[in-house]
């Protein structure tokens, strides 16, 4: 069954303020608005808690997310629109309640702006401007957007780790959300990966998310959350760094993740490929390990068994420089010349199994400097 997309809150915010102007204007009441997104779908919402005060209309389209898991899906995202008495922008775009405000650099939007970004702003404004054109409306107004529950929601997104604060972000490039969206998750990664480097980093510090964080503190005496995380897309977080402009990137991670790119597998999803204990067994193969060692390694359900296996046989260390070999092998060739990589893969039950020859110095210039 395929699944179903979804609207933006972006798109959400556009229609309520096309439809808030409609009603300033007309003095009618809209039942429903239409809108087109920039991926050339039509978006055709009810319009919800409309109310009116002076010379003010405030309305509300809830937002609809298809069948991706999206926490926002269901609020209401409002739009207040109102005459301006001095000249300016045709339309003027604020935050109200439960919007957040940009904290750190590196995003869309300056430090202290509202986190609309610049489609969903570019959005408002077509959509705003298409009626007051149609009705012959010369005069400035202003387009208040507002999301009441937007604070408590926020606190379920990414946006406090990208510095977004009180309320929830208006982004998207399409208007479009598409279900379980790898756009979206990579849109995210490229923010952070922008973000840090704006803020001083100068190696980007990669993991696949914070398995392991207790460990990295007490062995490195470094924060796992601060790393960007890239879940399953090791390869395409490798061309976001590349693309970031950074010179360098430090990988860090978990065995049972990162075994898999010493085989060239950049997206380690399971429904992908696994591999895993196929490719110890090659390295401890290479590294002298006994067919009765293989045979038990490519049994093992989890590269912790495989690990106490490899360790009991005297073989460990030398299994995991050869694992390295070939990670570096992969990932200088990802990164096309463009971007130094750096690894360093770990074990909760035997520590770290191995790092490349930069790895630690790495961690230290991947701090962000206020």
């Amino acid at each position: 069954m395929k699944l179903r997309n979804g609207f933006t809150t972006g798109s959400c915010a556009a229609a309520a303020a096309k439809a808030a102007t409609e009603m300033l204007l007309t003095g009618s009441d809209l039942a429903s608005v239409e809108i087109q997104t920039p991926a050339g779908i039509a978006y055709h919402p009810a319009v919800e808690a409309v109310s009116r005060e002076g010379q003010t209309v405030r309305c509300a389209v809830r937002k609809d997310a298809g069948d991706d898991p999206d926490v926002t899906n269901g609020t209401l995202i409002f739009a207040t629109v109102g005459f301006l008495s001095s000249d300016g922008e045709p339309v003027q775009i604020e935050a109200g309640e439960g919007v957040g405000t940009v904290t750190r650099p590196g995003l869309d939007q300056p430090v202290g702006q509202p986190a609309i970004n610049s489609v969903p702003r570019k959005m408002i404004t077509e959509s705003v401007r298409e009626v007051m054109d149609a009705l012959d409306c010369n005069r400035s107004v202003r387009v208040v957007i507002s999301v009441p529950e937007g604070k408590k929601l926020a606190a379920r997104t990414f946006n406090p780790r990208l510095g977004i604060e009180g309320g929830i972000s208006n982004i998207g490039t399409t208007g479009v959300i598409e279900p379980m969206s790898t756009k979206a998750l990579l849109a995210t990664i490229r923010a952070e990966l922008s973000q840090r480097k704006a803020e001083g980093a100068e190696i980007a510090i990669v993991s696949p998310g914070n398995y392991g964080l207790a460990f990295l503190k007490e062995h490195y005496g470094y924060d796992l959350d601060k790393a960007v995380k890239c879940s399953n897309y090791l390869g395409d977080t490798i061309d976001l760094v590349r693309e970031a402009g950074y010179p360098g990137m430090l990988l860090i991670g978990h065995v049972g993740k990162l075994i898999k790119l010493s085989g060239g597998i950049f997206n380690t999803h399971s429904k992908e490929a696994d591999c895993r204990m196929e490719l110890l067994a090659a390295a401890a193969a290479k590294s002298g390990g006994e067919l009765s060692l293989l045979q038990r390694i490519l049994s093992c359900t989890n590269t912790e068994e495989a690990c106490a296996y490899l360790k009991e046989a005297g073989i460990l260390k030398q299994t995991f420089a050869e694992v390295m070999t070939r990670i570096s092998f992969y990932t200088k060739k990802r990164a096309q010349g463009k971007v130094h990589v750096e690894c360093i893969v770990f074990s909760l039950n035997h520590g770290v199994l191995g790092e490349t020859e930069h790895a630690k110095e790495y961690l230290g210039k991947g701090e962000c400097h206020d």
